[in-house]
C-alpha cells in the first residue's frame, strides 16, 4: 500500500471511512444473536479458521449492486451454535453451513458498522471441518474501498481496494491478514469485458448473457490481498525474460480505462526492470505466476493485491516525456508495491500491529529499487525527505509507535501513516546504514525464507536481523524506535579537549513537554576532511573524539533517525557548507535546524542563511529544502505584511538570478531531453516565482501558453506547467475562469490534466470560487471523490480556510459518508492542520472530539489539535522576530 498523500502528488484525500458511521438501531433479532457472546471488537477468536475460499461473483459495473455466491471451507474449534465473521452491507438471501452430513440454514447478522458479522444456527454446527455458502447481493462503492466503480468516458469500470478490512464490503469471510488460504474465483461479466483476479484465468465461457471467466487457485493468500476488476480495459501484454533466480518468462500486463490505451508502454518496460531488480536484492523468483499492474482514475496511491498491483492512473500512465516528479512516483511506487509481492504477500504480517513491517520496509525498497532501476532519477533521496517530513508528527505528544498493539478495527487505519512509512523507512534506512547493506540483505533474505507462503511477527523479523548482523546491539536499538514515539535529539557540545560530549533526549517543540524517552541512537558523523565514524549512544551521554579536520557533519548520509542540535560556531560553519554537502546531509541540516527554530532555539537569521545557501545545492530535494522551511512557516500567517513582502523579496533574490541561468520555455518537451535534476530544480524554481513571489513576467508567460492550450495548441504547455499555468488563468479570470476550466476538466479523461484542473479551482484561494465549490457546484460528471477532494482542498488552502472551516462545521456528515476506506478517515481532520492559533485549536478540539471519540480519525485529530496549538505559540513567541528578519531583505 501506497498513500499519495505521503507523496509529492496532484491528487488528495478526502473520505471517511464506514467506521466513522453509527450503527442502526437492532431489532430484536440482532439483540439476541449479541447477547450471545461479547462482539469481537478487532480480532476474531479461534472458534473457526477458513481452509480455502470459492467465490463466484456476478458482477456489471453498470448496475448499482453485484451479486455473489461464495462457499468457504473451514475448520470449528468445538461445537459451536455461531460463528463470527465478518461483512458489511451484505443483503444476504441464504446462507448455510454443511458439517456432519447435515446442511444447516444460519441467520445472518452484522453486529457492528466496521462489519464484524455473526452466523446463527438452531443447533450447534460439529468441532471439524465445515463448509459455509452464502448467497447475497450488495452496493458498489463510490469511493475506493471495497468493490467499488467509476464511469469514464461512457463506460462503466469496477475495482476493488481491499486493505485494511474492506474485503469484507465484498464478499463475506475471515477478514484478517493471519488468514491466509487458496481462493477459487470465478467472475461472471457482461460479454466483451476484461475481467482480472490475482490467478491466471484459466478458462472463458458463455452462459446466457453473461460471460464467465473461471481463474486458478491462487497460493494461500489474505483476504485483503484479493482483487476482482472488470470492465471493458485496454491491456497491453509482455513478458520478463528468464533471471538467474527465475527460469522461465514470466508474463506481464498493462490493464487500464480505453482513453489509456496508447501509454502503456513505459510502465510495461518500466516494470520489467524494476521486476528484475527486486529478485537480485531478494534472490527468489517472482513469487506469483503472473502480473497484473492496473489503474483507476480514482485511487489516491496504490496496492499490492498479489499478482494484480492496482495503482492511480498518473503512476502509470505514462511517457518519457513526462515530468521528472512524474517518472520518479513511478519508480518509488512501483518499486514499493512490486517488493510488496515478497515482502507482505509472500511472507505476510501475522496482524495488523504488524503491518508496519511491510509498509517501513516496502518504502525503504521503493526508493532503493526505484533508485536502481534509473540512477538519473536520484529517486533515493525522495525517502530522506519523506523520512524528515515524518520527524514533524513523530515530535508530537498526541501520537504512536510504529509498532504498536491494535486492539479495535477502528485503529487499523490509523496505521497506515507518515509513522508507518516515513519514520519506519527511514529507521529501515538507518539500521541497515549501521549493519552495513550485505549483513541486512542477508537478514531479509533469511526472514524471507523461513516464512515464505506464510505468516510471520516483528519478533520474526528482528531474530533474522540478530543473527545475520552478529551484534547483539542492532535488536533493542532498533525496538527502541519502532516501539516507542518521539524524535530523539542529539545535542553536540564541545568538551574543549578537540571532541564533543553528545546527549540524547527527546525532541519537542516550544511551549511542549512529553515523557522522557531513551533509545540506542546509531550515531553516525564525519568531520568534511575526515572518514566515517559511527558509535551507538545508548546511554543520556557519551564522549565522541573525531578524527579529520573541517566542519563537523553530524549526520552521516542523512541516514540516521534523530535531529541534533549544535554549538553556534558548528551550526554556521555547516550553514556556510550547505550548498556543498550530499542531498542527504543537506536534508539533515535544514530538518534540525528548522526543529531547532521551531523548539526557540535557531534564529530567524540562520534559517535565511541556509536557505540562501541550500538553494545552490545540486541535489535537487535539497536545494528546495530550506525554502520550503520558510514558506512553510509563512503559510501559517506568521508574518506581517513586512514580513511577507520581505519573504517575496527573498524568492526573488535567491531564483530569478538561477531561472536566468537556466532559461525557461513552456513548450511540450522542451526538456524532455534534460538531465531531470535541472529539470526538477526549473520546476522549483519556476514554481516558487510564480506562486511565492507573483513574478508578472512569468505569470504573463505561463498565461498566454495556457490560453494556446485551450485554444487548441497541444504543444504549446508541458504537462509539468499545468498547475501553475492553470493557476495564473483562474487568479485572474475569476469565477468565469474557475467555471470555465472546470467545464474542460470534466469533458476531459486524462489522468494528469483532469485533477490538475480540478485542483486548481479548489485551491485558487479565492473567497468567491470557494463559496461556489462548496455550496453551487453540482455537475453529474463529477465523480463524487472529486467533489469530496476539492471540498477538502478549500478547507486546506490558507485563504479559504476561515470559509472552509465554517463549511465544515455545517457539513461535517457530508465528508464522513464516502466509503474512502484506508485513504480517508484517518487523515480527515489533517485538512484542518494549516491554521495557526491557540483559540483556533479549542475550536477544533470541541467540534470534533464528540463527533470521532473511539473512531478512527481521532488520533488524528489529537495530532491537527496540538499541531494548530503549537503553530499559534510559535507565532505568538517569535512571530514578529521571524518578521523583522525577513523585512531586512531588500
Amino acid at each position: 500500500m501506497r498513500s499519495l498523500l505521503l507523496a509529492a502528488s496532484a491528487l488528495s484525500l478526502a473520505y471517511a471511512a464506514p467506521a466513522l458511521a453509527d450503527a442502526p438501531a437492532a431489532d430484536p433479532a440482532s439483540t439476541a444473536a449479541a447477547a450471545l457472546a461479547p462482539v469481537p471488537p478487532g480480532k476474531l477468536t479461534d472458534a473457526a479458521r477458513p481452509l480455502a475460499y470459492r467465490l463466484d461473483l456476478s458482477v456489471d459495473p453498470a448496475q448499482e449492486r453485484f451479486s455473489g455466491h461464495v462457499e468457504i471451507d473451514a475448520t470449528l474449534k468445538a461445537p459451536s451454535q455461531f460463528i463470527d465473521l465478518h461483512g458489511r452491507d451484505l443483503k444476504m438471501a441464504r446462507v448455510t453451513a454443511s458439517a456432519g452430513g447435515k446442511v444447516l440454514t444460519g441467520r445472518w447478522f452484522e453486529l457492528d458498522p466496521s462489519g464484524v458479522a455473526r452466523l446463527v444456527f438452531d443447533e450447534p454446527l460439529p468441532a471439524g471441518k465445515v463448509t459455509f455458502s452464502f448467497d447475497y447481493d450488495a452496493p458498489f462503492q463510490q469511493g475506493p474501498s471495497g468493490m467499488f466503480r467509476v464511469k469514464v468516458g461512457e463506460d462503466w469500470y469496477s475495482w476493488t481496494q481491499f486493505q485494511s478490512i474492506d474485503a469484507r464490503a465484498a464478499f463475506p469471510g475471515f477478514d484478517e491478514p493471519g488468514f491466509k488460504v487458496p481462493f477459487t474465483v470465478t467472475l461472471r461479466t457482461r460479454k466483451g469485458h476484461t475481467a482480472v483476479s490475482n490467478a491466471p484465468e484459466v478458462s472463458t465461457s458463455t452462459e446466457g448473457d453473461w460471460q464467465v471467466h473461471r481463474f486458478a487457485p491462487t497460493l494461500p493468500l489474505p483476504t485483503y490481498l484479493m482483487a476482482m476488476m472488470v470492465g471493458p480495459f485496454a491491456t497491453l501484454e509482455g513478458k520478463v525474460a528468464p533471471t538467474p533466480q527465475r527460469k522461465t518468462p514470466l508474463p506481464i500486463r498493462i490493464v487500464t480505462t480505453k482513453q489509456n490505451a496508447d501509454r502503456m508502454s513505459f510502465a510495461l518496460e518500466g516494470t520489467k526492470g524494476i521486476v528484475t531488480h527486486l529478485e537480485r536484492y531478494f534472490n527468489q523468483g517472482f513469487p506469483y505466476p503472473k502480473l497484473d499492474q492496473i489503474t483507476t482514475p480514482i485511487l489516491p496511491g496504490a496496492m499490492e493485491n498479489a499478482g494484480a498491483d492496482l495503482y492511480a492512473d498518473p503512476i502509470l500512465i505514462l511517457d518519457e516525456k513526462a515530468p521528472t516528479s512524474q517518472k520518479r512516483s513511478f519508480g518509488m511506487v512501483v518499486a514499493h508495491e512490486l517488493s510488496h509481492q515478497w515482502f507482505g504477500d509472500l511472507v505476510t504480517p501475522a496482524w495488523w500491529d504488524d503491518i508496519w513491517l511491510n509498509e517501513s520496509f516496502a518504502n525503504w525498497m521503493g526508493f532503493r529499487i526505484g533508485h536502481e532501476w534509473r540512477p538519473n532519477l536520484n529517486i533515493r533521496a525522495g525517502a530522506l525527505a519523506e523520512g524528515f517530513s515524518a520527524m514533524n508528527t513523530d515530535s508530537l505528544v498526541a501520537g504512536r509507535a510504529i509498532h504498536q498493539p491494535i486492539q479495535t478495527n477502528a485503529q487499523i487505519d490509523e496505521a497506515f501513516d507518515s509513522i508507518t512509512y516515513g519514520k519506519g523507512g527511514h529507521v529501515v534506512a538507518m539500521i541497515a546504514g549501521y549493519m552495513g547493506d550485505t549483513k541486512f540483505r542477508d537478514g531479509v533474505r533469511r526472514y524471507m525464507a523461513k516464512h515464505r507462503y506464510g505468516n510471520a511477527t516483528s519478533t520474526d523479523f528482528f531474530a533474522a536481523m540478530a543473527e545475520a548482523s552478529g551484534d547483539p546491539r542492532i535488536v533493542p536499538a532498533m525496538q527502541s524506535f519502532t516501539d516507542q514515539q518521539g524524535v530523539p535529539l542529539v545535542t553536540f557540545a564541545a568538551d574543549g579537549k578537540g571532541g564533543y560530549r553528545i546527549s540524547q533526549s527527546r525532541y519537542v517543540r516550544l511551549g511542549t513537554t512529553a515523557p522522557a524517552v531513551r533509545w540506542g541512537v546509531p550515531v553516525c558523523v564525519r568531520k568534511t576532511g575526515g572518514a566515517r565514524q559511527c558509535q551507538m549512544l545508548t546511554g543520556e551521554s557519551a564522549g565522541l573524539q573525531l578524527r579529520g579536520k573541517g566542519v563537523l557533519v553530524p549526520n552521516l548520509g542523512g541516514t540516521g533517525y534523530y535531529r541534533f542540535e549544535l554549538p553556534a560556531r558548528d551550526w554556521d560553519a555547516l550553514i556556510a557548507l550547505a550548498d556543498r554537502l550530499p542531498g542527504g546531509e543537506a536534508l539533515a541540516l535544514d530538518d534540525s535546524l528548522y526543529a531547532s527554530f521551531l523548539a526557540g532555539r535557531a534564529s530567524p537569521a540562520q534559517l535565511v542563511a541556509s536557505a540562501r545557501n541550500l538553494a545552490r545545492n545540486k541535489d535537487s530535494y535539497a536545494s528546495e529544502a530550506g525554502m520550503g522551511s520558510i514558506g512553510a512557516l509563512a503559510r501559517t500567517g506568521m508574518l506581517d505584511q513586512a514580513g511577507e513582502a520581505g519573504f517575496r523579496r527573498l524568492v526573488e533574490q535567491i531564483y530569478r538570478p538561477r531561472l536566468a541561468a537556466m532559461g525557461f520555455d513552456p513548450k511540450a518537451g522542451a526538456y524532455a531531453g534534460e538531465d531531470p535534476e535541472r529539470s526538477q530544480q526549473r520546476e522549483q524554481v519556476v514554481g516558487e516565482l510564480v506562486g511565492s513571489a507573483k513574478d508578472p513576467a512569468l505569470r504573463k508567460q505561463l498565461a498566454s501558453a495556457a490560453q494556446a492550450y485551450f485554444a487548441g495548441d497541444a504543444n504549446a504547455l508541458d504537462p509539468a506547467w499545468f498547475g501553475m499555468a492553470f493557476a495564473v488563468l483562474v487568479d485572474e479570470g475569476g469565477l468565469p475562469a474557475a467555471k470555465t476550466l472546470t467545464n474542460k476538466a470534466l469533458a476531459s479523461q486524462d489522468p494528469v490534466f483532469r485533477p490538475y484542473a480540478l485542483g486548481v479551482v479548489a485551491g485558487s484561494g479565492n473567497a468567491e470560487i470557494a463559496r461556489w465549490v462548496l455550496n453551487d457546484f453540482a455537475d453529474p460528471r463529477l465523480r463524487k471523490s472529486e467533489r469530496l477532494d476539492m471540498v477538502r482542498t478549500v478547507i486546506s488552502t490558507r485563504e479559504t480556510r476561515d470559509l472552509g472551516f465554517e463549511w465544515l462545521k455545517a457539513n461535517f456528515d457530508q465528508l464522513t459518508n464516502g466509503g474512502g476506506g484506508i485513504f480517508s478517515a484517518a487523515r480527515l481532520p489533517a485538512v484542518l492542520s494549516g491554521f495557526c492559533s491557540v483559540e483556533r485549536s479549542d475550536e477544533i478540539a470541541a467540534l470534533l472530539r464528540p463527533k470521532l471519540k473511539g473512531r478512527t480519525g481521532a488520533l488524528e485529530l489529537e495530532r491537527t489539535v496540538e499541531r494548530v496549538r503549537s503553530c499559534g505559540v510559535l507565532k505568538d513567541k517569535r512571530g514578529a522576530e521571524f518578521s523583522a528578519e525577513l523585512a531586512k531583505v531588500k
